[in-house]
């Protein structure tokens, strides 16, 4: 074979690999996309905190494709989620910059590290600082959208409810929506490793 022929072989393979990392990333978004609606209460938590696995898809695109492949699945499945939107686009800005900084953190560690043990470490580094942005992104983002909708006093209370010793916002954020953001990423950690094998022929193109 001559040095052409290999030329526009390892083109054609970069090009394959190109449209192939592409239309996962584009699978996976919409995957992202329908896992926003299957979103349900859990105990201990105010109702109108939900639980959803739309992250789960972005972290196989993260650990797949790279980190910019599973921020591109964050960002899709929230631009399109504009259409359905009851925040005025707040609800998704905090999900976006929230999976974002798992999913990216989680890729970022697991490139240096590319082993099951890189994964682990990556996702579970991801979702503490997933965690801990919840904080700020929900006090200062979300909530101050959500009391045009239910006054600030009614949101503390429906976490006293729960926990009698809450008295103020940043209160009810640290001791509920931070342990159930990080627990949250800990669930997509979980899920991803018990699929990604089974996914990873489809995703990479192996036969």
């Amino acid at each position: 074979m001559s040095s052409f022929d290999n030329a526009v072989e390892n083109r054609n393979a970069v090009s394959g690999s190109r449209l192939r990392k592409i239309c996962g990333t584009a699978m996976l978004s919409a995957a992202a996309y329908v896992l926003m609606f299957l979103e349900f209460p859990v105990p201990l938590i105010p109702p109108f905190i939900k639980m959803d696995f739309s992250e789960l898809p972005a972290l196989v695109a993260s650990f797949a494709y790279g980190p910019v492949a599973g921020v591109a699945v964050c960002l899709v499945k929230n631009l399109i989620h504009l259409f359905n939107t009851q925040s005025g686009g707040v609800g998704e800005l905090a999900n976006f910059i929230l999976g974002a900084s798992f999913v990216f953190v989680a890729g970022m560690l697991y490139k240096r590290m590319h082993n099951k043990k890189g994964a682990v470490i990556g996702a579970l580094v991801g979702a503490v600082i997933m965690a801990a942005i919840s904080v700020p992104s929900n006090y200062f983002i979300v909530y101050p959208v959500y009391t045009a909708f239910m006054p600030m006093e009614a949101i503390i209370g429906a976490y006293k409810a729960i926990n009698p010793s809450v008295n103020t916002l940043l209160d009810c954020l640290l001791m509920f929506n931070m342990p159930f953001t990080f627990v949250k990423g800990l669930f997509s950690l979980v899920i991803t490793f018990l699929i990604y094998k089974p996914l990873s022929p489809m995703l990479h193109g192996y036969k």
